[in-house]
């Protein structure tokens, strides 16, 4: 029997999945949790054989989830499922070592598949997105361009990010001036869109 975790913000989407998935002969849904901390948490204790986790979850995100995965060397399968087709996102899944990165719109029975594919320790991905794997666009952002970036996104004045990082507000403009500049845009809130949109923040 295949112990499955669903991580799905999504009630509706989280409902039907758990409900079509308890049709498989060899599945079970032990879990069905709607927020990255939470599953974090019952990951730890039930050690689950394969985790299906949705990327943009509260508290912690599925490419999160995957890292601390990875990173406390536990057993889960890790399958990311995304309504996004963003090249930064994939090459961050490949980055956390994920068995499976699939798009909400696949058949439910490809899922199904794709579930007892990574259990026999295969890797899948998407048709639709393989072939974005073959053209990885480099991040031009440094590593304080994007946690000043992600700072704006969450609605920070350049005062209030200023005094979070321990930086001058000269020095925040810099950086706000500079990924304008490498993402050739006109603001900083379009930085943070087409960062976002390419998955680098």
């Amino acid at each position: 029997m295949i112990r499955v975790l669903l991580a799905e913000d999504q009630q509706m989407l989280r409902g039907a999945l758990n409900s079509l998935l308890s049709f498989e002969p060899d599945i079970e849904v032990i879990a069905e949790v709607s927020d990255g901390l939470k599953a974090w948490e019952y990951i730890q204790h039930e050690l689950p054989d394969v985790c299906v986790l949705d990327i943009e979850m509260p508290n912690l995100t599925g490419l999160e989830l995957a890292e601390k995965i990875r990173q406390a060397n536990l057993p889960c399968k890790v399958m990311i499922v995304t309504t996004f087709a963003r090249p930064g996102y994939l090459q961050k899944a490949m980055d956390c070592e994920v068995q499976g990165y699939l798009l909400k719109d696949e058949p439910i029975d490809y899922l199904i598949e794709t579930i007892r594919k990574v259990m026999k320790g295969e890797k899948v991905v998407s048709r639709d997105l393989a072939a974005t794997l073959f053209m990885k666009e480099q991040n031009p952002l440094n590593e304080r361009e994007i946690a000043v970036l992600q700072l704006v996104k969450e609605g920070l004045s350049t005062n209030e990010i200023s005094k979070k990082l321990f930086l001058t507000k000269g020095t925040i403009r810099n950086y706000l001036s500079t990924s304008i500049q490498k993402l050739q845009v006109e603001s900083r809130q379009q930085a943070v869109q087409v960062a976002s949109d390419k998955g680098w923040l």
